[in-house]
């Protein structure tokens, strides 16, 4: 039962939606900002916009046509000031929240040009006719149906094109029936697609396939990994090295947000000469820390290690780095395999490196580097670290995915009990 009533809301809350207070409970109203006054419609302790009484100052126009219904971006309407602070202070309460007493940096703006990676969904719609039509575009806010995208403004203009590309590749898969999720990614030879959720593909339609690759001028097209053409290798520049990654391989989700994450990184290990890159990837570290550094990058995708060992392997300039295929949550690096490293780098996925983290806290490493996309489990990896005798630096929050919830981590920590040996290294370098 939907009940009206009018707001004032007094923050914003993890996902990105404003907090007002009403009968003495929480409320959450998406799409507000501090300081609005709105109605609302409510229905137990969430509600949804039904307009602004009176605009906070710190509202700014959204530049998005799609904002409110594409559930894409949650903030777009929060002034650049109290938006970094926003970001800054969701990392603090997590750390909070662990009893992690450390500085967080200013937020760092990594937004640069846009992502460059992006993923459309495409579901056929039927009418009370049984007539079909094609949607192509982003889930809806708070539902499970699509909005219709024909430009997203958050993308690089080098996927200007993506929008059309996917809705081309869904309207010759229609034939299937089946619910598609298609992700592009842009590469210096052009895009590089996955499909994925139209299984196996039969003879013909395969054929069809890679003559709309061709026709469009992609440089890979792929179905769940399986490669169907490559007209051009999709290569990335990091830092000296060319790598082709994999089909659907995780990609830091800006060029900006990898050279932010990328510099920190490598201040942090500063002169360290043997550096263990944890959840290497294709070598977003590995591959520049190697500029200065013998590297062991441990990976649990065997076609990512391969990525970086031919990278590695083909650019010049490198030091040594050696890639292991791994599985880092199953079988972490114990303190024996640590010992001979001056510093550890690891970046775990969203859960976590919990049992790394453990191993870490045992270790005498004199330097480790976090790097996280998710607060809350690097808060608690970080508390591990921290019980084990390390001593944590600032930390600082970047910003890749400009307009959500999600924010960049990175710290350095050093061992307690290795101030002042032989193997201690500056952090700055």
């Amino acid at each position: 039962m939907f009940r009206t009533s009018t707001l004032t809301i007094e923050r914003l809350g993890q996902r990105g939606e404003g907090i007002a207070v009403n009968d003495n409970a929480q409320v959450f109203v998406p799409f507000t900002v501090p300081g609005d006054v709105v109605e609302a419609e409510l229905e137990g302790s969430q509600g949804r916009l039904v307009r602004v009484i009176e605009p906070s100052p710190e509202r700014i126009e959204a530049f998005c046509t799609y904002f409110t219904a594409c559930g894409g971006c949650a903030v777009q309407t929060l002034a650049p000031a109290p938006y970094a602070q926003w970001k800054a202070d969701l990392v603090s309460a997590a750390l909070m929240h662990q009893r992690v007493d450390a500085m967080v940096a200013p937020l760092v703006d990594a937004h640069g040009d846009g992502r460059r990676r992006v993923t459309f969904h495409a579901r056929i719609k039927r009418d009370a006719l049984e007539r079909a039509t094609i949607e192509v575009g982003f889930m809806r806010a708070r539902a499970h149906d699509i909005v219709d995208i024909d430009a997203c403004p958050i993308l690089t203009p080098a996927l200007a094109s993506a929008p059309r590309v996917a809705r081309r590749i869904a309207q010759l898969l229609a034939q299937t029936g089946k619910p598609l999720d298609i992700l592009l990614t842009t590469s210096l030879e052009g895009l590089d697609v996955d499909i994925r959720g139209v299984g196996k593909l039969a003879p013909a339609l395969r054929q069809q396939m890679v003559e709309l690759a061709q026709t469009i001028d992609l440089a890979r097209l792929s179905n769940h990994g399986e490669v169907i053409v490559e007209n051009r290798p999709p290569r990335l520049q990091m830092g000296r090295a060319l790598v082709t990654p994999p089909p659907g391989a995780f990609l830091q989700a800006t060029e900006a947000g990898e050279t932010a994450l990328s510099d920190l990184v490598r201040q942090a290990v500063g002169k360290s000469e043997h550096v263990a890159d944890l959840f290497a990837g294709v070598g977003t570290f590995s591959l520049r820390l190697a500029e200065k550094a013998r590297v062991l990058a441990v990976e649990s995708d065997a076609a990512m290690v391969n990525a970086l060992t031919r990278a590695a392997h083909t650019a010049t300039g490198l030091k040594a780095v050696t890639a292991q295929t791994r599985d880092l949550f199953r079988r972490p690096l114990p303190p024996a395999e640590l010992k001979d490293f001056d510093a550890v780098v690891f970046d775990p996925p969203r859960a976590g490196a919990e049992a790394q983290a453990k191993a870490l806290a045992q270790s005498d490493v004199p330097v480790v580097v976090a790097v996280s996309c998710n607060a809350q489990t690097f808060a608690r990896d970080a508390s591990l670290l921290i019980a084990g005798g390390y001593d944590i630096g600032a930390v600082t929050p970047v910003d890749q995915f400009r307009h959500s919830a999600h924010v960049e981590v990175v710290a350095a920590f050093s061992k307690r009990a290795a101030r002042g040996t032989k193997r201690k290294r500056s952090l700055l370098g």
